[in-house]
Formats: C-alpha cells, structure tokens, sequence
C-alpha cells in the first residue's frame, strides 16, 4: 500500500543584490525598483478572506469542526432535481450536450440520462449504503459526490470501499475492482479522494444522518464508513484538483447548493484534517 507523502507548504523568500563597479551614481538617480514579490503561497485561496477565514490557521480537528460548520450551510436539492443539476456541473466542455463521465472518462449525450444499458445514472461516489441514507434530501441528493456514470459500470462499482488493484473494468479502461474495492482511473483518482473527504466533513451526525467518517479498510459494508483513508490521501496528492473539478465546484457553489469543497480548494487540508 503506497506511504502517504506529507506535503509541507513552504513561503518563499527573496533576495537581491546589487553590485556597483566604477560607476559614480548622482544623488538625484531613481532607486533600483524593488524585486517582484514572490506569489502568494498556494494555500492562499480565492474565498479566504470570505468563505473560509472562520477555518484558517486551524489543524486537526478544530479545522474540521470549522469547515463543517462552513459547508453546512447550502441550498438542498431532491434526487429529481440532481438530473438537471449534473447536466450542468458535469457538462462536456467540448460540447455542450453531452456529460462526462466519472470511470468511464467518456462524453455521453444528455439525453441519455435513466436506467437502461447505455444511459447513464447518478453515482454515489460515497455508496449510499454505507450508512443507509439512501436518496433523501441530504447526503443522498448531495452534488458534491454525485456524478453521471454509465449504467453498467456504476452497477460494477456498487457500494465498494476505494482501494488499489484488481482486475479491469470492463466498459471503463483504467479501472481496476475485485471483490471488495475499486480503483478509478488515474485522472479522477484525487476527485474521488476529495468528494468522499467532503462528505465526512459535512455529514458528522446531525440532521438525523449518520456521521460519516473514512477509515483504513474494506468491505465496511452497511457502516457508515468507507475506506482506504491511507489510499484516498495518496490518491489527492498523486492527482491533484484540474480544471473541470475546480469548475465544478464553482458551479455547484454558484448554481446549485451555493457550498464549496474546501478540499478542491485547499487540497493541503487533507493532509491537516487526517
């Protein structure tokens, strides 16, 4: 099982010198302009000063006590309203009417949406039997870790805990199952990692759902909990946030549930929380 890598944010330090030779400077010449600063450090976000300054400068726990208290508040949508909501948070940037899918990594048409081979559904990338929430509004109508997949391989992923190995998927290259795990393709490994992070965040008992929590194994079956934490960790350092997961959770802030993933955003908090 890979060893997770700490990452350690470091600030940047600048110097600069000046060397004169032979050169008389008359006293009204203008300074020598300052060294561009260095950029802000990348744990420096866009909604700091805004949406997360309750949680800066926390770790461990009170770290996730503060983002749970910041994500929970969002607009809830029904498990019909999720139809339409993936059709937009998910949409194919090379063509607007079809969705991307999350294994299968394909663009399928819109329309395509329902339950029969060749449509695709709505994935629960946190199986919803593990805490048996099923689709109630709440984490089960949660966009944040639903996504369009085919029919089939959605069928092939089940309620498996996420871990490394297996054999390949069949309609999903890249994939890899066995009897108690699956392992998405290596483009959408860290999203995996940070949605189901989110849901153990946002989800910790209230509200009359279980208090999610990741752990270190498999086949956790109907518990309300799902694994391989040293895995999901690896997986969001080897894969970190691209473009369509950073545009994702903008729309979902901007059009939907008007809540963030703070681990798109900050994906150094992984390591902070867990």
């Amino acid at each position: 099982m890979p060893v997770p890598r700490v990452r350690r944010w470091k600030p940047l330090a600048l110097t600069a010198a000046a060397v004169l030779a032979g050169i008389t400077v008359p006293a009204t010449a203008t300074a020598t302009p300052s060294p561009t600063p260095a950029p802000a450090p990348a744990a420096v976000g866009a909604y700091d000063d805004t949406y997360y300054k309750d949680a800066l400068g926390k770790t461990g726990p009170e770290l996730k006590s503060a983002l749970h208290t910041i994500v929970s508040k969002q607009t809830k949508l029904s498990y019909d309203q999720v139809w339409n909501a993936l059709k937009t948070t998910d949409e194919d940037p090379a063509n607007s009417s079809n969705v991307i899918l999350l294994y299968s990594g394909t663009s399928r048409s819109k329309s395509s949406s329902g339950g029969d081979q060749g449509d695709w559904n709505r994935e629960h990338v946190w199986a919803k039997s593990h805490g048996d929430f099923g689709t109630a509004t709440g984490p089960g109508t949660d966009v944040h870790h639903l996504r369009p997949e085919d029919v089939t391989v959605n069928s092939i992923r089940g309620n498996k805990d996420f871990d490394n190995g297996g054999g390949a998927v069949q309609g999903a290259p890249g994939n890899l199952t066995d009897g108690d795990s699956f392992e998405p393709r290596d483009a959408v490994k860290g999203d995996v990692a940070r949605m189901i992070l989110y849901m153990a965040v946002r989800y910790d008992g209230e509200g009359g759902f279980p208090d999610l929590e990741p752990n270190d194994r498999v086949d956790n079956g109907s518990a309300p909990a799902i694994g391989r934490l040293s895995v999901l960790k690896q997986w969001s350092d080897d894969d970190p946030p691209d473009a369509f997961e950073k545009n994702r959770n903008q729309v979902i802030f901007d059009k939907f549930q008007h809540n963030r993933n703070p681990f798109i955003d900050h994906p150094e908090w992984v390591e902070e929380v867990w």
